[in-house]
């Protein structure tokens, strides 16, 4: 559920921005396609980015991880 006033992080925007050879890849095929779904098990698996890099980036992007206190 978004928050009011924010922008929610779309699929695939950190691998678009940092120009990620496999999302490049899955760019030049159908979604849905075999070969898209074999590169996208590829990319599920291996992925060729950090979580560090990944959460520096949403933080210098000025994405916000929040959740629902209990």
């Amino acid at each position: 559920m978004p928050i009011e006033g924010y922008a929610e992080y779309k699929s695939r925007e950190y691998c678009r921005d940092v120009k990620c050879p496999v999302q490049l890849e899955l760019d030049a095929h159908r979604p849905g396609s075999e070969e898209y779904e074999k590169i996208r098990q590829a990319c599920r698996m291996a992925c060729r980015h950090t979580t560090w890099e990944f959460h520096h980036w949403l933080i210098d992007k000025g994405y916000l991880i929040v959740r629902p206190e209990k």
